[in-house]
């Protein structure tokens, strides 16, 4: 009987020179990935106006190319754009691009928190007088004897047969709401 030679076979280890090699560089899939990654923010990009993406001190070359990703209008012709985009931005400091879109973000997930916000007051409001104090406790700068006039009507447009509604009531009301819940 013999004993596994592949364990005491050097050709069976890796050179130190070559593991470490390997070890420190990313692998293929990880570079695609990142690639991917760089060509979404690149398309990300192109929502920002041309005044915004001034500001993030991108390369000429990046910004030429982003302008012509906005004029190009074959599929074909476009993913190739947004592949030399993704090139690109291999090379530029991309960490301000990617603070301008996720604040870009979170502004929209502001705006839609304030509109779902302004639709509970305004719901809370018609259902229940004490919403009434409760929003002008939270809100000072609002004008009380208008919130209760607002209230009042889209009330009784909520009262009357749904043909004959105007939907003016809840427009006004919501406005009111918005108005003073960004200032609170």
């Amino acid at each position: 009987m013999t004993e596994c030679p592949a364990a005491d076979d050097p050709r069976s280890e890796p050179d130190d020179a070559a593991g470490a090699a390997t070890a420190e560089r990313p692998s293929k899939t990880r570079r695609k990935v990142a690639s991917h990654e760089l060509q979404s923010l690149g398309e990300a990009l192109l929502e920002l106006g041309d005044d915004h993406l001034a500001t993030l001190g991108l390369d000429e070359s990046l910004l030429d190319a982003l302008g012509a990703a906005r004029r190009v209008r074959s599929h074909e012709a476009r993913r190739r754009q947004m592949q030399l985009i993704g090139k690109l931005m291999r090379s530029a400091d991309v960490e301000r691009a990617r603070a301008a879109i996720d604040e870009r973000r979170l502004g929209r997930a502001r705006d839609s928190l304030a509109l779902h916000q302004a639709e509970r007051w305004r719901a809370e409001l018609i259902a229940d007088d004490e919403a009434t104090t409760r929003f002008a406790r939270e809100h000072a700068a609002a004008d009380l004897q208008r919130l209760r006039a607002l209230v009042r009507n889209a009330r009784k447009d909520a009262a009357t047969a749904p043909e004959q509604r105007s939907g003016r009531a809840y427009r006004e009301l919501f406005k009111f709401i918005r108005e003073h819940a960004s200032d609170g």
